[in-house]
């Protein structure tokens, strides 16, 4: 691959990058089968295609993404995983216990590159339903595009139909908040790295334009994708139940109750949380955990 990066690098233009990728890894593909090598393969080539833009090329299994990645870090510069855990620590010990059995990976590698167009969409198509049933339905959703590529760019998405998009496994209602998303970035109204520019507030701003984004989904995404360090989301029946178990309190009176707030009134959620700036969202991380809920996934 290092023929690869090489090429990458001379590129002036991201078409340019693409072609030169596919050069290589047709031969990186042949060599592949003579090892037999079944395990993924994966690059992240950075290049600088300006003085002010670095572009992150992903090659998974020889197919190459074709959307701008981003790396989380260019607003978190101030961040490490040590500080905040300390922090967290110094308010409750309980978290020392915690970590033990509950090992954050999410906040610990700031330098994965996301692709922020390929995790708003992985968000619309999980909406209610379970987890095997969206990575079905999200394959299924690639297999609809050239297979050479990762993920499908949103230009790509927008040469569907809705007939097409329910075809794969989508309801009616997804295909357009799909097609929506792909429309936003596809225009330039949601640019993936000016993302990393944006306060949490503008972010979710932002996102709440998209048709099926509500302000949930971008809390999600700003956590898991953008790895913001102080995102607390009030909304989360999952962080409710886990600060309720958090602070000793009965859950099984909750049972059978309606209503947004069953196991810990917003105010006390608002006060719990405050101590716990300027990291409420590995706070947040750990009381999913707190109770045993499973974290929602966004990529």
């Amino acid at each position: 691959m290092a023929q690869l990066s090489q090429r990458i690098t001379r590129s002036s233009s991201s078409s340019t990058v693409i072609k030169d990728v596919f050069k290589v890894t047709k031969r990186a593909s042949t060599t592949t089968r003579k090892t037999k090598l079944e395990l993924p393969v994966v690059e992240l080539i950075k290049t600088e295609i300006d003085q002010d833009t670095t572009t992150v090329v992903k090659v998974v299994n020889n197919r190459v993404s074709l959307n701008d990645l981003i790396i989380p870090k260019t607003h978190t510069e101030d961040f490490t995983f040590t500080s905040a855990l300390a922090h967290l620590v110094s308010i409750d010990p309980r978290f020392i216990e915690l970590e033990s059995k509950h090992k954050c990976e999410l906040f610990n590698n700031l330098e994965t590159p996301v692709d922020p167009f390929e995790s708003l969409m992985s968000s619309i198509i999980s909406q209610q339903i379970s987890g095997a049933a969206a990575k079905s339905i999200k394959r299924r959703f690639i297999d609809l595009f050239d297979s050479r590529y990762t993920f499908p760019s949103p230009a790509q998405v927008l040469t569907q139909d809705i007939p097409t998009l329910r075809a794969a496994g989508l309801s009616g209602r997804k295909a357009e908040y799909v097609l929506d998303l792909a429309a936003k970035f596809n225009s330039g109204e949601i640019n993936p790295h000016a993302l990393t520019t944006l306060s949490d507030d503008e972010v979710i701003e932002l996102l709440v334009k998209v048709r099926g984004l509500g302000v949930w989904s971008a809390e999600m995404f700003l956590i898991f994708a953008l790895k913001r360090p102080d995102v607390f989301s009030i909304g989360d029946l999952g962080v409710q139940r886990g600060m309720a178990v958090w602070a000793g309190k009965n859950i099984a009176l909750a049972k059978g109750k309606k209503g947004k707030f069953k196991y810990m009134t917003e105010q006390e959620m608002i006060e719990r949380s405050e101590p716990f700036r300027p990291y409420r969202s590995l706070f947040m991380w750990y009381m999913w955990r707190a109770s045993d809920v499973i974290v929602p996934i966004t990529d």
